[in-house]
């Protein structure tokens, strides 16, 4: 039996930023395959189409933070090509084999940066903000102020897009990762993932907290959130 309550506090594997090897490459690579698979590409692109809607830029900035093996990056590369939309894409990380992975599967075009972004914070101008599946790995405290930071640094928004966290999701990622057979790893953590998740209700609350005024937050397939926070 699970409870999903209230977030979990249980940490992932991934969590040690000291990780390395195939281990952490074939998970962070399961992750990217799933989330592409199951259209949570789509939930950051709409997100960003959102923001950018009667925004009229020589060029856009965006970071993405916790970007993982970069795949979200490459998909907004490609998706901006189509429109011919210079973007300017940047991924943090605080896992440096992690960081490595990314580069190696990404042009140049794309920027990596191995760092605390809790800590340090870009200098340079940041138009958009994303999320993918990063910000349950923070517990509401340290969240809090990722979303502090970052919203006072970005001209235009953020978009966030994490897990829900349900029974029904918990169980449909279990019964995934056996017919994928994911690996330990990936398994362990993503059933973690969807317990340190959110309902509508986090969202709101974090919202009031931070006095954030204009966002939308919808429910999008599969299990997850979009949180659209729009800068004032």
């Amino acid at each position: 039996m699970i409870s999903t309550r209230t977030r979990s506090t249980e940490p992932e594997i991934m969590d040690d930023m000291n990780l390395k090897g195939s281990e952490l490459t074939d998970a962070l690579d399961n992750i990217a395959w799933i989330n592409r698979i199951l259209g949570g590409n789509r939930v950051t692109i709409n997100g960003i189409e959102q923001l950018l809607r009667d925004k009229n830029r020589k060029e856009v900035h965006i970071v993405d933070l916790g970007c993982g093996n970069g795949d979200m990056l490459r998909t907004i590369k490609i998706w901006a090509e189509k429109l011919n939309l210079n973007v300017r894409l940047t991924g943090i990380d605080g896992n440096q084999a992690t960081i490595n992975h990314a580069i190696k599967l990404s042009d140049s075009s794309i920027r990596y940066s191995c760092s605390d972004f809790l800590q340090v914070v870009p200098d340079e101008p940041i138009d958009i903000v994303i999320c993918t599946l990063t910000l349950h790995h923070f517990e509401d405290e340290l969240l809090l102020e990722v979303l502090r930071k970052y919203y006072e640094k970005a001209n235009i928004g953020l978009v966030i897009n994490d897990l829900h966290r349900s029974k029904q999701a918990y169980y449909l990622f279990t019964a995934l990762a056996i017919a994928f057979r994911l690996k330990c790893m990936s398994r362990y953590d993503g059933l973690v993932s969807i317990l340190r998740g959110f309902k509508k209700a986090d969202f709101l609350r974090y919202a009031m907290q931070l006095n954030f005024t204009k966002f939308s937050i919808c429910w999008k397939w599969a299990y997850r959130y979009q949180w659209i926070i729009y800068k004032t």
